[in-house]
């Protein structure tokens, strides 16, 4: 099934993108078509300055993101001018201009997709992938989750709340908080996961769900408590968990994301459990790497009704071999004294693409066309594996991060389809 595109307006996209330099100095860069969505043939970007007298821009076009195919000048009337290149096969082409505004140098990139729905992984999926996470399964069975709810003060009056913890395989620990409205005895359930870094969880990242009628549980990517001072969290990251994507990473049996994936999977079955659980309604939603880990636990737990994952991270990790950038964490390059083969084959065993088959819910997604981290290809890659509906929402003009509202398209999707699940009505694919 072919995702449904969801394209804001030029207008919308033209306004969204920019790098401001001191108070005045603007660059933009803006697919001309207002979507970046393309036929193969020829595609463009118009280019705006704004806030300085510059006579042309510079630019580079990539294909793939990595593969240089293009370069030149594009001369600037009144501060405005076009850049014209072209792709006649599916993919992704980013350009990337840049400005001389005085001794200031001012970069903005472009992109721009052709015929997503037809981008396919880099290459097969394993033969034994579903044997191997069946196996891995097994083994968390093995482990009693042996869940110890610890109460505490939500912040609002119509909200109960407790941090949660379960056991994991090999010794390790799933941290938590859970929510759930006061008044009620069953409710919807979602899933909460956590994008990138190492940091504790606010109250807030929950609450306000549980609020509007959900119970929710969200849990840390680590096995870390989940409420200690920051300070805490920033010597976890520069010691024990310095570069933590790449620890065991040579290895399937031995990957730090293993205890993560399997702690999504526990944590999803723990509310298929709960006695307040409505029995229809479960969801999982995050961003970046909770893309990642949302797409994991579609893919490992049937009981999931809905995903909700904006620029998933992990999509096509062999992307390179296909001329284009991988996903974050790019296992393809984190080979640093290890053997790279190793590196390479367990990567396929934890990309996004090789559990996106086995979804069959309803799934939302975000891409944005100018994200180098979690670029678009790998993420249609994956969406290009959904065997239920979807809905993929193309931000045009949105880097990985959030600025000036470029994420906001998907955002509002976001809120439609949580208003509707909530009810317990079916995901409003567009």
């Amino acid at each position: 099934m072919s995702p449904r595109i969801v394209r804001p307006s030029f207008a919308i996209a033209l306004c969204l993108l920019f790098a401001a330099i001191g108070h005045a100095q603007e660059l933009l860069v803006a697919p001309e078509n207002g979507t970046g969505i393309w036929q193969p043939g020829t595609v463009r970007w118009t280019v705006q300055v704004k806030g300085a007298d510059v006579a042309d821009a510079a630019y580079v076009v990539k294909k793939g993101g990595m593969t240089e195919i293009a370069k030149g000048k594009a001369v600037l009337t009144d501060g405005k001018g076009q850049i014209e290149s072209r792709l006649d096969e599916p993919g992704w082409i980013l350009v990337e201009v840049s400005i001389k505004a005085g001794d200031k140098t001012i970069k903005m990139n472009g992109g721009a997709l052709v015929s997503p729905e037809k981008i396919q992984p880099a290459i097969p999926r394993p033969d034994d992938f579903d044997a191997f996470w069946q196996a891995k399964l097994k083994d968390l069975a093995s482990v009693p989750a042996n869940p110890k709810l610890e109460a505490g003060e939500s912040g609002k009056p119509n909200v109960d709340y407790w941090k949660i913890t379960m056991d994991n395989i090999r010794g390790s620990h799933i941290r938590g908080q859970i929510a759930r409205p006061k008044q009620g005895e069953k409710f919807p359930a979602m899933l909460v996961v956590q994008w990138a870094g190492v940091y504790g969880l606010p109250k807030s990242f929950i609450t306000g769900h549980a609020s509007e009628g959900w119970l929710v549980l969200n849990i840390n990517a680590h096995d870390l408590p989940i409420d200690e001072p920051d300070q805490f969290y920033k010597d976890q990251n520069a010691k024990a968990l310095n570069g933590y994507p790449s620890i065991g990473n040579d290895d399937r049996e031995t990957s730090y994301f293993l205890r993560m994936y399997l702690s999504c999977y526990r944590a999803a079955q723990y509310l298929a459990e709960r006695p307040d659980w409505d029995g229809k309604v479960l969801v999982v939603t995050g961003g970046s790497q909770g893309g990642l880990q949302s797409f994991v636990t579609a893919g490992l737990h049937p009981k999931i009704t809905a995903v909700l994952a904006n620029v998933p991270a992990g999509c096509d990790m062999h992307g390179v071999t296909a001329g284009r950038l991988p996903g974050w964490p790019m296992w393809y390059w984190q080979t640093k004294d290890k053997d790279e083969t190793k590196v390479r084959n367990a990567a396929r065993y934890y990309d996004v693409v090789n559990f996106a088959s086995n979804i069959k819910c309803p799934v939302l997604v975000g891409v944005g066309l100018i994200d180098t981290t979690c670029p678009s290809p790998g993420v249609f890659a994956a969406c290009n594996q959904l065997k239920g509906q979807k809905e993929v929402v193309v931000l045009p003009v949105a880097e990985h991060g959030e600025k000036k509202g470029s994420h906001g398209p998907y955002y509002n999707r976001f809120n439609a389809w949580r208003a509707a699940l909530v009810k317990g009505e079916a995901a409003p694919v567009k």
